[in-house]
C-alpha cells in the first residue's frame, strides 16, 4: 500500500519540471516587460523634451520679431511671417491681446477668437507647452506672449504634428516586440530543456532510492557532471554502500547467532531425549548428562549476555563517564581470573604504572580487560604466561595484553574483532568461547574514544594494544 502510494506519478502541474520551467518563464517575462516599457518610455520622454525645446525656441523667435511700437495688425503680422519664411510647423497662430486671431498659417481662423488654453495661458504671461503621442504621431503645442515694454500685445501659438518621429518610435516598439517574441520562444524552449535535464537526473535519483528501498542495496546511480546533484548521487552511493555492508553484516550476524544458539540447544535436546528415552540409565550417566546440559545452558547464557551487550552498544545509548584508574581495574580483573589461570597452569604478570586515568566507566573498562585477559588465559598453553602492562604515552593511556598462547595467523589478525569470528572454532568452543568477546571489546572501547588493535607476538602468542585519551583524576568528559 505504502509503496504504491510513494511511487505514484506526480501530476505535471505539480512536478518540479513545471515549476522550474515556470520560474524561468516568470523571470524572462519580467525582463521582457521591462525591455518593452522602459526604452519606449525613455524614447518618448526624449522626443517630448526635444519638441518642447524646439517649439519654445521657435515661438520665442516669432514673438520677438512681432514685438514693436505699433499695434499688431493682420497686414503687419503677415509681413513679418513672410520674412520669417517657412517654419516647418503644422500651424502658426498670432493673436491680439483679446485672443483675436490676426494670422493663421492655415488661413482658417483669421478674425475669430482662439479659444485655446495655451493662448489663454500665454496672454497671462505664462509660457505653455504640451506634447502627446497619439495614433502613432507626436502632437506638440506651444504658446508664448508678444511683449513690448511690459505690455502684452498678443500671443504666438505653434502646433506641430510629427508623423515621422512617431513612425520611428512605432518601428522601435515593433522591433522590441519581435525581439521579445524570439526571446520568449527561446526561453520557453530552453526552460523545457533545462528543466527536463534537471528533473531527469532527479528522476534517476528517485528511481535509485525506490530500487534500494526494495532491498537491492547493490544498486548504484550514475550521474555525469560536477554539480550538487552529482555530489548528491555520490553521497547516495556511499550511503547505499554502507547499507549494503550493514545488511550483509546483519544477515551474517543473524545467521551466526542462529547457528551458535542452535548448537547448544540441539545438544540439550539430544541429551534430554536420551535421558527420557532410556528407562534404565545409570545414575552416574544421568548426572553426566545433566552436567552437560548445565554446561550447554551456561553457554547459551553467555551467548545471550554477549548478544545483549552488543545490542546495547549498537543502540548507541548515551553514557555518563567518570575518571577510572587503569591499574585498579586491571588488578580487579586479575583477581577474578587467578583461579582459572592456576587451573590451566598460566601465570599472570602485571606491570602497571600508577596514576593512569581514563574517562570510561569502571564496568566497561573491567569488561574490556577481563575479556582480553580471559582470552589470553583460555587460549594459552600449559606453563604459559600472560602480561598486562599500562603506561601513559604522549597524552594517551596505553594498555597491552600479551600472551604466549597459540597466536593468530597473519591473515586472520584483521578479522578477530568481527562478530562470531574464530581462528580455531573447535578450540574456541571447547574453551567456552562465543566469538563475541573481542567484538564487545572493540565496540566498548570505541564508545569511550578508545581503540584496540591485535598483532602476532614473536615468537609465539598474541598482543592486544588498547589506547584511551588520558584524563586528570576528578576530570569528567
Amino acid at each position: 500500500m505504502d509503496s504504491g502510494r510513494q511511487s505514484k506519478k506526480v501530476p505535471l502541474w505539480r512536478s518540479l519540471q513545471t515549476k522550474y520551467a515556470l520560474t524561468y518563464l516568470v523571470v524572462i517575462a519580467a525582463v521582457l516587460v521591462l525591455l518593452n516599457t522602459y526604452p519606449v518610455l525613455a524614447s518618448q520622454e526624449m522626443v517630448f523634451q526635444s519638441k518642447q525645446t524646439s517649439l519654445q525656441s521657435q515661438a520665442s523667435v516669432m514673438a520677438s520679431a512681432l514685438a514693436g511700437p505699433d499695434s499688431l495688425s493682420e497686414e503687419g503680422v503677415a509681413r513679418v511671417m513672410e520674412v520669417l519664411g517657412d517654419t516647418g510647423l503644422s500651424r502658426v497662430l498670432v493673436t491680439g491681446p483679446s485672443a483675436l486671431v490676426l494670422y493663421d498659417s492655415t488661413g482658417q481662423a483669421v478674425g475669430q477668437y482662439a479659444l485655446l488654453r495655451e493662448v489663454t495661458a500665454a496672454l497671462r504671461w505664462e509660457d505653455n507647452i504640451r506634447s502627446d503621442f497619439v495614433d502613432g504621431a507626436f502632437h506638440s503645442r506651444a504658446a508664448t506672449p508678444i511683449v513690448y515694454r511690459g505690455m502684452t500685445l498678443g500671443a504666438v501659438y505653434v502646433d506641430e504634428y510629427d508623423v515621422f518621429a512617431g513612425q520611428f518610435l512605432v518601428s522601435v516598439q515593433q522591433t522590441l516586440r519581435t525581439i521579445s517574441l524570439v526571446i520568449a520562444l527561446s526561453a520557453l524552449l530552453l526552460s523545457i530543456v533545462f528543466s527536463k535535464a534537471i528533473t531527469r537526473r532527479l528522476g534517476q535519483l528517485l528511481g535509485a532510492i525506490r530500487t534500494v528501498r526494495e532491498g537491492e542495496y547493490s544498486h548504484r546511480v550514475k550521474l555525469s557532471g560536477k554539480d550538487e546533484l552529482t555530489q548528491l548521487a555520490g553521497e547516495f552511493n556511499d550511503l547505499t554502500g554502507r547499507l549494503q555492508t550493514t545488511e550483509e553484516v546483519r544477515r551474517r550476524f543473524v545467521s551466526d547467532a542462529s547457528h551458535e544458539l542452535k548448537t547448544p540447544l540441539a545438544s540439550i535436546r539430544l541429551l534430554t531425549d536420551s535421558i527420557l528415552q532410556t528407562g534404565d540409565m545409570a545414575p552416574e550417566t544421568v548426572r553426566d548428562f545433566v552436567g552437560d546440559i548445565g554446561s550447554e545452558a551456561e553457554r547459551l547464557q553467555r551467548i545471550t549476555e554477549h548478544l545483549l551487550a552488543l545490542t546495547r552498544l549498537d543502540a548507541g545509548a548515551p553514557v555518563v563517564t567518570e575518571p577510572v584508574e587503569v591499574a585498579a581495574v586491571a588488578r580487579r580483573a586479575e583477581h577474578m581470573l587467578e583461579p582459572l589461570a592456576k587451573a590451566v597452569d598460566v601465570s599472570l604478570a602485571l606491570e602497571l604504572e600508577e596514576g593512569v586515568w581514563v574517562n570510561c566507566t569502571g564496568d566497561d573498562l573491567y569488561q574490556i580487560l577481563f575479556n582480553l585477559m580471559e582470552n589470553g588465559v583460555k587460549y594459552n598453553l600449559p606453563g604459559g604466561k600472560l602480561w598486562v602492562r599500562s603506561r601513559a604515552v604522549e597524552g594517551q593511556a596505553e594498555i597491552t595484553v600479551e600472551d604466549t598462547g597459540v597466536g593468530i595467523p597473519a591473515e586472520d589478525v584483521d578479522k578477530v574483532f568481527d562478530r562470531f569470528y574464530r581462528v580455531d572454532k573447535a578450540r574456541s568452543r571447547a574453551a567456552g568461547g562465543t566469538g563475541l568477546g573481542l567484538s564487545i571489546v572493540r565496540d566498548t572501547a570505541k564508545r569511550h574514544g578508545g581503540e584496540v588493535t591485535a598483532q602476532r607476538r614473536e615468537p609465539e602468542g598474541t598482543r592486544f594494544t588498547l589506547t584511551f585519551p588520558l584524563c586528570e583524576r576528578g576530570e569528567e568528559a
